[in-house]
């Protein structure tokens, strides 16, 4: 499924395509880098939507096309916006941003390439994120004279800590895949993008070994710090009871629930 969006000199589509228990979307721009509209922005927060309803679904990657992850947000959008509409962005953004940090599945960004502005605020929005070697990787609207305006700014902080984030937020320089990963960035940085495929399937296969359930409540957990209520509620799904029968039993979990 293909939803194109457009902006003055550009069109992004973002490509839906499902395999077993993995859904991928897919940006990709013909001819241009990939930018973030406010269209793309209502396309991904469409997909996230649909995606928190379906309990088949338990990863859901996020990828680019051509040479870039999402290059950034669309400039020739954002210098038409008065004070209003930024506003209005910024909070769709927070929308779309806090509901794909929350859910259910995992969530995974496989950086093929650049990836600035709003992309690497999506970035930093997935559970893991996956770079190949040389891509670049940063926050820089300072030097547009604005700010990360999509939960960037608190995202980063808790990724890399607050100096190395004011020195990437203040600076806008990026920093490339290796030198992101030693700083916590990245999770893990692959040769190039041809390894980015087999990278996501070793994820994926320690990942399952989890109950699904239990992986969404440890988010919720984690986003709302309602840690003592989601630890209840696992009693209350089966698949507390299959994991630790089978921990007695000395047997592979098998996982009923989402």
């Amino acid at each position: 499924m293909t939803t194109p969006v457009s902006a003055e000199r550009r069109v992004t589509q973002v490509e839906c395509e499902r395999s077993s228990d993995t859904v991928t979307l897919s940006f990709s721009t013909d001819g241009a880098l990939n930018v973030l509209s406010s269209a793309v922005l209502g396309a991904i927060g469409e997909k996230v939507e649909a995606l928190g309803r379906d309990p088949r679904v338990r990863f859901v990657v996020f990828r680019g096309r051509g040479k870039a992850f999402i290059a950034g947000a669309d400039i020739t959008e954002l210098v038409r916006f008065d004070e209003t509409r930024g506003e209005s962005l910024s909070k769709h953004g927070h929308h779309v941003f806090d509901a794909l940090e929350n859910l259910r599945p995992v969530t995974i960004a496989a950086l093929n390439g650049h990836t600035m502005g709003g992309g690497c605020e999506l970035a930093m929005a997935c559970d893991f994120r996956i770079a190949v070697r040389g891509a670049k990787i940063g926050l820089p609207e300072c030097r547009l004279g604005l700010l990360p305006g999509w939960g960037g700014t608190q995202r980063l902080i808790r990724l890399v800590g607050l100096s190395r984030a004011k020195r990437m937020m203040f600076s806008g320089e990026p920093i490339d895949a290796d030198q992101a990963l030693a700083v916590g960035l990245v999770d893990e940085v692959v040769a190039g993008p041809e390894d980015l495929d087999p990278a996501l399937e070793r994820w994926k296969t320690v990942l399952r070994n989890g109950s699904p359930a239990a992986i969404g409540r440890i988010k919720r957990a984690i986003a709302h710090r309602d840690e003592t209520e989601q630890f209840g509620l696992c009693f209350a799904c089966a698949d507390a009871k299959e994991g630790m029968s089978a921990f007695l039993e000395k047997r592979a979990a098998s996982w009923t629930s989402a």
